[in-house]
């Protein structure tokens, strides 16, 4: 199968390009990235060689681009995307093109060409706030933030374009991701680079916040399960079953680095802060899909990542990162 993933020089798009090229030999991988803050190319350096791997230059809005790469393509999965809520809030109008006016690209191209097979990758935080129970996939979408609301744009047309032009689409919506090459503005690397740093990192309001966490590799399994054996016009749910309140995730990653809660900087909650996420993934399950890492395991082989690839990350935190960290917690010592 010559699958494009969309947005595959990013944290997960990476990581499933690694998990294609290593558990189908037989498939071909083509990466298109507009290689913007978040995407790097030494996420795929590993790959380079690969015959099976190539990389584009360009922009899902760019529909010459995405005609180019889209011809002769069994499978689309797009994972290109602005992501961060911080950022949304401050700047939402890039998340609405590329969310958006981006996935509408993608879609056109999957009906100009005759695409057998496209993956909207998505997020738990479309359904907002959960304060009980868990969200199921049918349930109504309820965006907090600029970022989420944009997701829900996108999936939206996604399910759009199947009643419409029967369009051989399927979504998946992930709770947290973590674990190698994540960009240092999301919670786990920001603390872990923080701290092996000597530096305090940011709790927002009460640490009460409430996350399901799944490491990448479970999600890209999960992704690529449907991608091959989902049924066409389904969403599904993808989660770790991991509920952790931000502060016992940042009291776990203080011990693993023999550290107190003198690292702590108590900080304004975020604007439209949701409370707690959780997705109920039995349907997921159904297709024979069981998450393998543990959380505790987890985090401890991603906070070795983080101190075993200093090189990586020092060069992402320093100019434009550090302007954006320093505007959004205060200045770095």
């Amino acid at each position: 199968m010559r699958i494009v993933v969309t947005g595959g020089a990013g944290f997960i798009g990476s990581n499933f390009v690694h998990h294609v090229l290593r558990e189908h030999p037989a498939d071909e991988v083509v990466v298109l990235d507009k290689l913007t803050y978040a995407g790097n190319l030494e996420n795929l350096r590993d790959v380079e060689d690969d015959p099976r791997y190539s990389f584009v230059h360009g922009d899902i809005c760019d529909r010459a681009t995405v005609d180019r790469v889209a011809a002769g393509a069994q499978a689309i999965v797009n994972f290109a995307a602005e992501t961060h809520v911080d950022r949304s809030i401050s700047g939402p109008e890039d998340f609405v093109t590329t969310d958006v006016l981006g996935t509408h690209v993608l879609l056109e191209a999957v009906r100009t060409h005759g695409v057998g097979r496209y993956v909207q990758i998505s997020t738990d935080e479309v359904y907002g706030d959960v304060l009980h129970g868990s969200s199921v996939e049918s349930d109504p979408l309820r965006p907090s933030s600029p970022y989420s609301a944009s997701k829900a744009a996108g999936d939206l047309m996604v399910l759009a374009y199947r009643r419409t032009f029967a369009a051989p689409v399927l979504i998946t919506r992930s709770s947290n991701n973590y674990g190698p090459f994540q960009y240092p503005e999301k919670i786990i690397p920001l603390f872990a680079t923080n701290l092996l740093d000597g530096q305090p990192v940011p709790v927002y309001g009460d640490g009460l916040n409430v996350r399901d966490w799944i490491f990448v590799d479970d999600n890209c399994r999960a992704i690529d399960l449907v991608l091959r054996e989902g049924a066409d016009g389904e969403v599904y749910n993808i989660g770790g079953g991991n509920e952790v309140a931000n502060i016992d995730l940042t009291r776990a990653m203080l011990a693993a680095l023999g550290l107190g809660d003198e690292m702590i900087r108590w900080v304004d909650d975020r604007a439209g802060h949701d409370r707690r996420y959780s997705i109920d993934c039995a349907k997921l399950r159904a297709l024979g899909w069981e998450p393998r890492v543990a959380y505790e395991d987890g985090l401890a082989r991603t906070v070795a990542w983080y101190r075993d690839h200093r090189a990586w990350w020092e060069k992402i935190k320093s100019g434009e990162w550090r302007r954006y960290y320093e505007r959004q917690y205060g200045e770095l010592s």
